[in-house]
């Protein structure tokens, strides 16, 4: 029989498994990632390997005969943390579903009993692999069992024979226990010979072939070596009992009881829609026909045959497809749609943006059972969208979409402006779980209509992806639209239902919806740029550039490349010696945070981080900014993004506008760059001091709060007290340091991040931080509430009910939950504060629109908004910027305040 059997080491495995993935958990509290790293591991080496019998072995939760013979075996191992423990039972009723038997024998270790099987096995004629992470198993390698022993991560494997352990060690798999009697091994605490490392004891072992040799030659080893030996001879005996693996356990198995066989499909679905395993399912080779409607598979294809026209015949779902190729057929859209009050639209473009985009076709559903699609090549763009402006524009029509965005986008470009958004899954699985990767259609279809994308890569995506014109051809635009407004419409009222039941239906109607409409419209107006003064200010950076380059070649005395972290490192440290402060995998550190610690050492250190700044300021703002400028209208399209940051920020990229320098004189020049078009002026209003307010408010902390409304320096004051000077005596860097601690505080930071960005020592920031909150007692009882809260719900929210989980603050890990209980701490309030600017971007926006006014809202960063101003309405914009930035909450204990400056340039209205 030339068969192949693989035994796992099931505790291994599942304890590697743990600490390779990150804390995957589902919605209902389950730690999964050790299971799911298991099953990584499993799936690759069934594939790799194509056993024929398959089982697992576990340690039991009993001693073993090991700690009988030395108490003190396995000693000192820290606990399994409960994340992990809470896993064990789970694998094996995973292992259960697979068919895949798992095998515990009280007082036996689980590689006793993989030991035994793997001998029998052997003596059958089989071919043996043993999976395990530990090199305890190396010892039993002969020419029919090979161990696979597991690497970093969870699929990073080394196949293990004769050849490779002696190889490695220079040693045969038999000399191997006699290798751990000698230098003992640390995870299971067995003592070895003291002073007796790997190297020493590799040695010896080549040299004398066994243990017992050794001791029958003790005489030929000199020194203290000889000493150790002598001195722990019964210690090293007993440590190579304990190291052997029994391979005779007491244990009757058939081997055909271990056969691989196919597991249940429907019950692996049923595990997997459990444990939230949706790449799995993906294995499953039978999946079962699902008869609910509402669970009905987003990726059903749709054949030639079965388009028909205006609602013939149902395609294997309750929804029509109406494939329309004539004018005459727009007008019983429009019927439909009028009708349901509701309207499902995706446009398919032949780019990645729509701004810059053609339309190649448009799927439409009136959200009651028909879907319309409709080929630009058949029926004109022009005349479809003249047709339904006025579907898109009524406001009594609700429209729903995925990322809903790209569509407000494309017809502003047409000059049909979406009213009316009702509903975008997009942004409501946003709202639901703010810390998500991805928020794809095929991901959302999974997860609440349980249906899986099989040809996912092939042209379905996250609605941002777009088809090629060579699939456009094969006709998978049909099948596509289709798809996606049909998961669209089934989302709406399940992700509503959810969205409500966590009380954010408010935050979705009043804040996220109404705010995708005027991002699309920033993005579309963009911001005007003046080359002219870009290109003088890359002259201005390319001229100090160069001779910032010419003072580092002094100082250094040679030429080298400034921009090579290794080149630079052999400068600076081997050079001229400076102080080694950081290394890494690939050598010392020369990064920014090394480079300000070492300033005072030697003046090539200044020079050289304001060479970088001087280069990233021309490559990324000035060449960037160039290179994304519109030829046609010397304007900056940024694109606008709602579901990027956890806390509930909106960002820009392509390019980045909330990123553009402030700290410096240079980095400020830039804004001056930003202009507006004749007859117009920027109004810049931003808000002093929100998260501050807010933090006064959510914590009612009375000394802060007294502080704004009496209108105290905030930063003097809480220097007046950190100190403990009086207000007058306050110095310029007293304020600045108290400064650094409001903020801090803010953002949970810690007296080492303190010391840290204050360049102090550890001790001295601690004591700024509790005198800070000695005075604030108000802010320590919220800081110690919210995170109590977050630990005992999960979650933390804002004043507006936004929602951040934190499965973090339940780990075992001391960093992780860390992490989790500064995230506790930072959501509520910067999250508030975003939801502020979020409101006041949407009330200003409409009172702009509603006006029928010329000025433009183009720009928010952070708590920054800009309008481009018509000169003719500037007093108008400025009451409207301060009365709706102000006014957005009317309960806040602290009065918020707008600032607002006018100029012709960004630089001038900041």
């Amino acid at each position: 029989m030339n068969n192949k059997i693989m035994i796992l080491d099931g505790n291994s495995l599942l304890f590697r498994a743990f600490y390779a993935m990150p804390p995957l958990k589902t919605k209902k509290g389950q730690y999964t990632n050790a299971v799911y790293g298991f099953l990584s591991m499993l799936y690759k080496l069934i594939d790799t390997y194509s056993p024929d019998y398959i089982c697992t072995a576990f340690d039991p939760e009993k001693p073993t005969f090991r700690h009988e013979q030395y108490k003190d075996y396995k000693a000192g191992r820290a606990k399994a943390p409960n994340e992990l423990v809470e896993q064990f039972k789970l694998i094996r009723d995973v292992l259960e579903v697979h068919n895949i038997k798992c095998i515990e024998i009280n007082g036996f270790e689980a590689d006793d009993v993989a030991g035994t099987i793997a001998c029998e096995a052997e003596k059958k004629g089989a071919e043996v692999y043993l999976v395990t992470s530990d090199k305890d198993y190396l010892q039993l390698i002969s020419e029919n069992i090979k161990v696979l022993l597991t690497k970093k991560g969870v699929t990073n494997i080394k196949e293990m024979d004769e050849q490779a352990i002696s190889d490695d060690y220079g040693i045969s798999p038999t000399q191997f226990v006699d290798l751990k009697a000698l230098m003992g091994d640390q995870s299971d605490n067995i003592p070895g010979v003291m002073g007796v490392g790997e190297k020493t004891a590799l040695k010896l072992i080549q040299q004398y072939g066994s243990l017992d040799c050794i001791y029958d030659n003790i005489e030929e080893i000199k020194g203290k070596l000889k000493e150790k030996l002598e001195g722990d001879k019964i210690q090293a005996y007993m440590s190579q009992t304990l190291a052997r693996i029994i391979k005779d356990i007491p244990i009757e198995f058939d081997l055909e009881e271990f056969r691989l066989i196919e597991p249940d499909a429907n019950k692996l679905i049923v595990l997997y829609d459990e444990l939230e395993f949706r790449n799995f399912k993906k294995r499953v080779k039978e999946i079962p026909e699902i008869q609910n409607d509402s669970q009905m598979s987003m990726f059903d294809s749709v054949s030639d045959g079965e388009e028909k026209k205006l609602g013939i015949n149902n395609i294997s779902t309750s929804e029509d497809l109406t494939y329309v190729d004539n004018k005459e057929d727009i007008a019983q859209i429009i019927l439909k749609v009028k009708n349901s009050k509701k309207v499902a639209v995706k446009f398919l473009l032949d780019g990645e943006r729509a701004l810059y985009s053609n339309a190649v076709c448009l799927g439409i559903s009136d959200c009651k059972g028909s879907i319309f699609y409709i080929d630009f090549n058949e029926v004109e763009e022009k005349f479809v969208l003249e047709s339904l402006k006025e579907i898109f524009e009524s406001k009594d029509i609700i429209k729903i979409g995925h990322g809903i965005k790209s569509e407000v986008i494309y017809l502003m470009k047409k000059s049909i402006f979406i009213e009316n958004i009702g509903f975008d899954s997009e942004i409501g699985k946003y709202l639901l779980d703010p810390s998500e990767s991805s928020y794809s259609i095929d991901k959302l279809a999974y997860e609440y209509l349980k249906v899986e994308n099989s040809t996912e890569n092939e042209y379905l995506g996250t609605g941002k992806k777009r088809l090629s014109f060579k699939e456009v051809e094969q006709g998978k635009s049909k099948e596509y639209l289709f798809n996606y407004l049909n998961t669209v419409v089934k989302l709406e009222e399940k992700m509503c239902l959810e969205i409500q039941e966590f009380n954010m239906t408010n935050l979705f109607q009043k804040i996220e919806l109404p705010l995708i409409e005027v991002l699309a419209y920033m993005e579309y107006e963009g911001f005007k740029v003046d080359l002219e003064i870009l290109n003088k200010l890359g002259v201005h950076f390319a001229e100090k550039i160069s001779s910032l380059e010419e003072k580092i070649y002094i100082l250094a005395g040679e030429k080298f490349n400034i921009n090579s972290p290794k080149q630079l490192s052999v400068i600076l440290f081997e050079k001229l010696g400076l102080t080694v402060i950081k290394k890494t995998k690939t050598g010392i550190s020369t990064n920014a945070e090394v480079l300000e610690k070492l300033k005072s050492e030697h003046e090539i250190v200044s020079y050289i981080l304001e060479y970088r700044q001087m280069v990233k300021l021309n490559s990324t703002y000035v060449e960037g900014l160039k290179s994304v400028t519109d030829i046609n209208t010397n304007r900056v399209h940024s694109i606008f993004n709602q579901t990027i940051a956890s806390t509930g920020r909106i960002s820009s990229t392509e390019p980045n506008l909330q990123n553009i320098p402030t700290r410096t004189d240079e980095g400020r020049e830039l804004r001056k760059a930003f202009v507006t078009e004749d007859g117009y002026v920027l109004c810049d209003a931003d808000y002093s001091q929100i998260e501050l307010r807010v933090l006064a408010h959510l914590a009612d902390e009375t000394n802060l709060i007294e502080s704004f409304k009496n209108g105290v320096d905030i930063h003097t004051k809480t220097a007046s007290e950190v100190f403990k000077v009086k207000i007058e005596d306050v110095t310029y860097e007293m304020r600045s340091r108290a400064k650094a601690v409001n903020f801090g505080i803010v953002y949970g930071i810690s007296d080492y991040g303190l010391s840290r960005d204050l360049d102090i020592p550890r001790k001295e920031s601690k004591v700024y931080i509790e005198n800070y909150l000695s005075y604030y007692k108000n802010i320590e009882k919220y800081m110690k509430d919210i995170v109590e809260q977050g630990k005992k719900e999960g979650y933390v929210e804002t004043y507006f009910g936004r929602r951040r989980y934190i499965p973090e603050l339940s780990s075992r890990n001391f960093n992780i939950r860390s992490f989790g209980e500064r995230i506790a701490l930072n959501t509520p309030v910067q999250g508030t504060a975003a939801d502020i600017i979020k409101a006041a971007m949407v009330n200003v926006y409409n009172r702009l629109k509603n006006n029928k006014m010329k000025s433009k809202l183009i720009l928010q960063v952070h708590d920054e908004l800009i309008i481009e101003t018509h000169l003719s309405e500037l007093e108008e914009v400025k009451k409207i910027l301060k009365e709706e930035m102000e006014n957005v909450v009317n309960d806040f204990k602290v009065h918020l305040d707008a600032d607002v400056n006018v100029g012709g340039s960004w630089y001038e209205a900041k």
